[in-house]
């Protein structure tokens, strides 16, 4: 609800997923009555869950489940500018070769910003040679013992789930690496699931922090 030049930030998330013309349907899915009272002036589609959930997937299937829908596209509400090019790439993948194989897809970035790296609230990620997640840690990973040059590369909070593999998470308790980092796409991967990541390189800022906050804001001014 914080301003970001004139708008919520939530505002911005949802007005930008909106001018994709990507999707059949926008919902806003949101736990807060500020929220859902904000964004119902502006937008038809806004849900209250009925029910606490633990995570973003949680709250989404509250409602995924009784739609008839083959894909669902989550876009966090801290992600402002996300793109069109990223997610229209995010979709994609349902089409490509290993298709079959992927029970959900989200985006990843090259960090640039060293001090990103052991920074707590930048999640990081560490793919397989075709790009499908190993793992996600609010460490730094991998860790560069020989000190090599690496990449190190953050997730962003945009996922692209097949129903059935949102509805299972759901139906799912919370795992063991889920609440040690407190990350819920480690449940996927506890339960054999394939998280395809997609490279983009937006420029992802995801407000955490008021001091992510600034930096959104500062963005927008050079923009």
């Amino acid at each position: 609800m914080m301003d970001l030049n004139g708008k919520s930030v939530i505002k911005t998330t949802l007005e930008n997923i909106v001018n994709t013309n990507l999707f059949d349907a926008v919902y806003v899915v949101t736990d807060s009555q500020i929220i859902y009272d904000h964004l119902k002036q502006f937008h038809h589609n806004v849900l209250i869950s009925n029910n606490e959930h633990i995570s973003g997937s949680d709250r989404i299937a509250e409602f995924a489940q009784e739609m008839e829908v083959d894909i669902i596209i989550n876009v966090q509400g801290d992600e402002p500018f996300i793109d069109t090019k990223s997610i229209r790439k995010l979709i994609d993948v349902f089409s490509n070769g290993d298709n079959k194989k992927i029970d959900l897809a989200s985006l990843m970035e090259e960090i640039k910003d060293e001090s990103e790296i052991n920074d707590p609230n930048t999640v990081k990620v560490i793919v397989d040679s075709n790009n499908f997640a190993i793992y996600f840690s609010r460490h730094s990973i991998p860790y560069n013992k020989s000190n090599k040059e690496i990449k190190y590369y953050k997730h962003i909070g945009v996922y692209a789930f097949r129903k059935n593999a949102l509805i299972e998470f759901y139906n799912s308790a919370p795992s063991r690496l889920e609440t040690i980092e407190n990350l819920e796409q480690l449940r996927y991967l506890e339960k054999g699931k394939n998280i395809k990541m997609v490279l983009t390189n937006f420029g992802s800022i995801g407000i955490d922090t008021m001091q992510d906050l600034n930096k959104a804001r500062l963005h927008n001014d050079k923009n």
